[in-house]
């Protein structure tokens, strides 16, 4: 091995991630291809934006993937990770538009045809970004199979779903309102919609009842400027107070259009005045209430959220905002304003650009939710689809069980056109992938497309099946469909999962996976949502580039917990580079004793010392944990195990055990024997850290004795019972006990790093007595002593420290070790200045003006001070009556 070893004295993340990156991919190491003789486990990616870049939301919910399926492909499976990104209609549209404005240019002055080249331009050249920063992460997808929503294959499936549920009656086209977002220029769902709570005022008008001079009707509004469209006045029909006006009319304020009174239950006669306003063209609820009772539509408010020509020629043209404020003072001026009361409302906000919503009357293409919906909600119910957490199984049926229709069409030039062609001699609707040679009605040949496109989450619903060569009955398909596990986060359920599930069951006939593993969101050290407006985002490559893609990666993982949200904290990303940089150092120690190494020798068990079957059992613990917290998605307390097991027990116990034998102190056969152990339990915690700590663990197993050609493709650690060795490690925690208390000792008193302590161990258990004895070489080794065990105790040493375990008491004479005058005078110092300090904080506490006037946090931190300085000086007095004081 001694031409091997060219370990560098320290780990630079930065010499090792690319490097090691370049040779997986290079050698098609996450390839996957059907394999009859294998057990497939598939993965497919929540295709991130094309628009987007890596933030910490996409770090966390990658890490995860790729732990799982780096795990899995270890384990023999033919693992597939099927990577791929969103065309995002909304926001890859509102990047080019922003470039041809730099330009001078709108997209109506380059067309449609043009403008779509400038955004397949724009995907080209931007595009790969986030797959670029994946990399980084060391995501091992099947980058060979790298899908897009707008590819050939996506989008024939996009084609051949939309006309299926056409010709079954679940897509129609109808008046509705919807979400129209002024910025965006498109309608958005109901949950593309974010509803923020926003001071806001409530506005009590009069309408005059036609005809009845004096009386009137008072309705309270938060949108005065939407009165200008109102086409009656609702009341509930068994409210006394209205009953008599019911049949009557109104005078519209400001407009002078008389409009009805009419009864409907949908009022609440308990919320404001018991009447209400109803304006079909702005609101959705009013829109219902028009139809029941076939009122007509007024639109007041455009696209561009200004008044149009129905409002009236005084307020058309006006921002809404401004005709509001306009609408306020036009009445108070007739007397028909009573009040103004203030109040916080929700009010909808576009998800994407924060505009606020304008509800819309518009006709819009939409599918019908409901007999989708009942497979979907079966297929939770029994089982067959699991979430992970299970509470959210509730949320997903909660929305499944209330779902609205789906508005699917969007006022945008980029995506998925819809494939309806308008005949335009007779105006039939013809849906078709390609254009229809001619009219089935009446036999033109002249035909117009629909402008609008369908809703990004309509193709990204197909996603699981799609990107297997659905329409087409391919091996892919047949082979890895249903995929094992949906990663993603809380926030997407509705947007993303549902539509999956619902999409799976009706095209497949298969739920589209069989678990979905739900994360939380990563939040700032604050428990803030990270966002752009707080400037709070940490950006996972600039961590990368200052701690490591590991360090990154494990900090995501440790005390995470599924469906529970994640803060953010630097310190404990420093954490994690110590960690990778301890398993460096560790098998950096190791290797340099490795150098002449005999795999081929293996030792007889006979051969095997207390600290190696202690280690090899630890090990076996280890794996048989760490992978038992895989299989239930508790990614965190597998990589806490793992840490737990290297750190503490390898690094800093094992190791430091086998160094005599390491150092030849003891025969040639034990070194041999200490080598083989370290070598195999080293390697073997490396390929249980892998699938967390890529770059590295590859990295140090390369240097190690080993087979194949990469770690990714060795076979994970298999649990093996029979080297579970009980004995070793209830006899090592005896041993360990001892020595952290002589450890502890040396530090509590100041005793000096080389100086070698005597120890009188202690303990009345002849078992324990044997164990000790046999073993003391650990103890004097580790714990810089020279160490006799006793039965019973004679005369207790003068000036001795002490440290109690279970049946032990362990006695360090300090007489000789340290300068006893000298600490018995710092000691001394040490209690004067700790009990002045008491005796400050206890008058505070004494003073009951203080303890009147002081918050209640100020005071409990006093009084935790009180305690901290009790016990410190407590504990000083114990040692100073040790040392006869």
């Amino acid at each position: 091995m001694a031409e091997k070893f060219d370990m560098p004295t320290t780990y630079d993340p930065h010499a090792v991630e690319g490097k090691w990156y370049k040779y997986w991919e290079d050698e098609k190491f996450f390839r996957s291809t059907v394999d009859p003789d294998k057990k497939p486990f598939c993965i497919v990616i929540p295709p991130p934006n094309v628009t987007g870049q890596l933030h910490m939301g996409h770090a966390l919910d990658n890490t995860l993937q790729d732990i799982l399926i780096r795990w899995r492909r270890m384990q023999g499976y033919n693992a597939l990770w099927l990577p791929g990104t969103d065309h995002a209609g909304i926001a890859t549209q509102a990047k080019v538009e922003e470039q041809l404005r730099n330009e001078g240019l709108s997209k109506y002055d380059v067309g449609r045809e043009k403008f779509l080249e400038r955004v397949w331009e724009w995907k080209e050249q931007y595009g790969g970004r986030i797959t670029t920063q994946l990399r980084r992460l060391g995501a091992s997808c099947d980058w060979d199979r790298e899908r897009f929503t707008m590819d050939e294959g996506c989008s024939e499936a996009v084609l051949e779903v939309f006309i299926r549920l056409y010709e079954q009656g679940l897509i129609y086209r109808d008046y509705y309102i919807t979400n129209w977002c002024p910025h965006c220029q498109t309608t958005i769902s109901d949950i593309e919609v974010e509803h923020k709570d926003k001071p806001g005022q409530l506005y009590y008008i009069k309408y005059p009842v036609k005809d009845s001079p004096g009386e009137f009707i008072t309705v309270a509004t938060t949108r005065p400027e939407t009165m200008l469209g109102d086409t009656a006045v609702a009341v509930h029909p068994e409210d006394d107070r209205y009953r008599h006006l019911v049949g009557k009319t109104v005078v519209l304020p400001l407009v002078e259009r008389e409009i009805p009174i009419i009864p409907d239950e949908y009022v609440d006669p308990e919320f404001g005045t018991g009447a209400v306003k109803i304006t079909p063209a702005h609101d959705p609820n009013d829109f219902e209430v028009g139809r029941r009772h076939d009122l007509p539509s007024v639109q007041v408010i455009d696209k561009e959220a200004k008044m149009t020509r129905e409002a009236g020629q005084k307020y058309l043209g006006l921002d809404r905002w401004e005709c509001r404020k306009r609408i306020v003072k036009d009445l108070q001026a007739k007397g028909l304003l009573i009040k103004i009361d203030d109040l916080s409302h929700a009010v909808g906000h576009c998800y994407r650009c924060s505009s606020v919503i304008e509800p819309m009357l518009s006709k819009q293409w939409f599918v019908r939710m409901k007999p989708l919906a009942e497979p979907a909600i079966a297929a939770a119910r029994e089982g067959r689809v699991r979430f992970v957490p299970e509470r959210f199984t509730k949320v997903y049926l909660n929305w499944m069980e209330n779902i609205r229709d789906w508005c699917i069409s969007r006022q945008l030039w980029w995506g998925h056109r819809i494939p309806v062609y308008y005949c335009r001699d007779c105006a039939e609707a013809i849906a078709s992938k390609t254009q229809p040679e001619k009219c089935g009605k009446c036999g033109s040949t002249h035909f117009e497309q629909d402008p609008d496109v369908l809703d990004t989450w309509f193709s990204s619903g197909l996603w699981p099946f799609s990107t297997l060569g659905w329409p087409r009955k391919t091996l892919d398909l047949a082979y890895y469909y249903p995929t094992s596990v949906l990663v993603t986060g809380r926030d997407i359920i509705f947007f993303w999962v549902a539509r999956m599930i619902f999409d799976g069951l009706a095209f497949m006939d298969e739920v589209p996976f069989k678990d979905v593993f739900i994360h939380g969101l990563v939040l700032d050290a604050l428990g803030r949502k990270m966002s752009k407006s707080l400037g709070n985002g940490v950006d996972p490559i600039d961590v990368i580039e200052s701690h490591g893609a590991d360090s990154l990666r494990f900090m995501l993982v440790t005390g995470n917990t599924p469906g529970n949200d994640l803060r953010f904290h630097f310190e404990r990303l420093d954490g994690a580079r110590n960690f990778a940089n301890k398993i460096w150092n560790a098998s950096r120690f190791a290797l340099m004793n490795l150098q002449d190494y005999r795999p081929e020798a293996v030792p007889a068990p006979e051969q095997f010392t207390l600290a190696d079957r202690w280690i090899m059992s630890r090990f076996q613990r280890a794996v048989k944990e760490s992978t038992g917290y895989l299989e239930k998605y508790e990614l965190g307390e597998a990589a806490r195990i793992l840490y737990e097991f290297t750190w503490n027990e390898l690094c800093d116990w094992y190791i430091e055990l086998v160094k005599p034998r390491l150092y030849g102190k003891t025969s040639p056969a034990d070194r041999e024997v200490a080598q083989h152990v370290l070598a195999a339990v080293l390697r073997g915690a490396l390929e249980l850290l892998h699938p967390v700590m890529p770059f590295i663990t590859e990295d140090i197993w390369q240097r190690l004795p080993h087979r194949g050609r990469t770690i990714m493709r060795a076979p994970w650690p298999v649990y093996k019972e029979n080297q579970v060795d009980k004995a070793a490690e209830e006899q090592m925690e005896i041993i360990m006990e001892v020595i952290r208390g002589i450890r502890q000792i040396r530090s509590e008193m100041n005793v000096p790093p080389g100086k070698k302590a005597e120890a009188l161990i202690v303990s009345g258990v002849e078992k324990i007595r044997k164990i000790l004895t046999d073993n003391i070489s650990y103890v004097e080794s580790l714990a810089n002593c020279k160490a006799e065990v006793l039965s019973v105790l004679g005369e207790k040493p003068e000036q001795a420290a002490t440290a109690v375990a279970q049946d032990i008491q362990v006695f360090v004479p300090l007489r000789g070790l340290i300068d006893v005058d000298r600490e018995i005078a710092r000691l001394n110092k040490e209690l004067q200045t700790l009990e002045k300090d008491l005796g400050r904080v206890q008058g505070k506490l004494k003073n009951s003006g203080f303890l009147a006037k002081a918050p209640a946090e100020v005071v409990e931190k006093e009084r935790g001070k009180e305690a901290e300085l009790t016990s410190k000086i407590n504990a000083i007095k114990e040692r100073l009556v040790m040392f006869g004081v």
